[in-house]
């Protein structure tokens, strides 16, 4: 499976702040935007990704991650001119996604939860159609809804419905099978003059071939695409650093626990920010993990 990271826009509901800077590099706590989608990305045992964003805000990307070879990733770019919907990321990376299915992050959505990475793997393992993720939310007329019959199959999909008939929001992380790339071909642009996903969706829903696993109690899902909202994003990754002295979405440790690289690799990544907290606990989780005596 490949993965195509969404970082486009330009962030209006962000300025002044985005005037000058991507809003994938604006800091969650202790580390760059990025690193939560990227990190999704990396628990699905994804390597190779295609990162889509503005041509101005890609050098900064591309200075931050590089080709991804240091974390055991194949990073590309691409570019996304203008924001014309999130279905285009299909067409522009349709060489990238070449025969392979696809998993579609959007660049400031933010997930913790300590089963997220089991429902990865699950998710992932063989995708036929569309798999989308729902999560309970208090106000379902804000969002793009899925409900479901008892197998958890998709029977409707509404957008920012007036009178909901579920209140599961889904959420900016999409697997799909190949088929993807001729669907978002033949769309035909919305009112608003874009690709929707929710036409995607509908198309595999038509087909009887869309699936919505509910993330449920205990999982966090954050979009942080406001100051407010990226604030509260903040404090939540904050107070659980804290308390639980791990850090998350810590790309390094993924890819160690990963196995994309290996502990002397891991020290490596963290001496080089060794001056920041960040780095020592980078250090201190190769440190652990050479330490660790191997399975049998």
């Amino acid at each position: 499976m490949k993965g195509i990271i969404l970082a486009g826009g330009h962030g209006t509901r962000l300025y002044p702040l985005t005037l000058a800077v991507s809003k994938q590099l604006l800091p969650v706590n202790d580390k760059p935007m990025i690193y939560y989608p990227l990190s999704a990305l990396m628990l699905a045992n994804i390597t190779d990704i295609l990162i889509i964003s503005t041509p101005t805000d890609l050098p900064q990307l591309t200075r931050l991650l590089r080709d991804g070879s240091h974390l055991g990733l194949d990073i590309t770019y691409a570019e996304q001119a203008q924001p014309v919907g999130l279905a285009d990321a299909f067409i522009i990376g349709a060489d990238h996604i070449g025969d392979d299915s696809v998993a579609l992050v959007l660049g400031d959505n933010i997930f913790h939860g300590h089963s997220f990475f089991d429902i990865l793997q699950q998710s992932t393992s063989d995708v036929d159609g569309c798999v989308l993720f729902g999560y309970p939310v208090s106000d379902p007329e804000r969002y793009g809804i899925g409900e479901t019959d008892a197998d958890g199959r998709l029977i409707s999909i509404e957008e920012k419905p007036a009178n909901p008939r579920s209140n599961r929001a889904i959420v900016g992380l999409y697997l799909y099978d190949n088929d993807v790339v001729d669907i978002a071909k033949n769309l035909q642009p919305s009112a608003r003059g874009e690709l929707e996903i929710t036409d995607v969706n509908r198309t595999y829903l038509e087909r009887g071939k869309a699936r919505l696993v509910d993330l449920g109690r205990g999982f966090a899902w954050l979009d942080a695409g406001t100051p407010e909202s990226i604030l509260q994003a903040s404090q939540y990754v904050q107070v659980l650093e804290q308390r639980q002295g791990v850090r998350i979405a810590c790309v390094e440790e993924i890819a160690l626990r990963m196995g994309f690289i290996d502990a002397e690799a891991c020290d490596r990544l963290g001496s080089e920010l060794s001056a920041s907290s960040y780095g020592r606990y980078v250090r201190s989780v190769a440190a652990e993990f050479r330490d660790s005596p191997s399975p049998n």
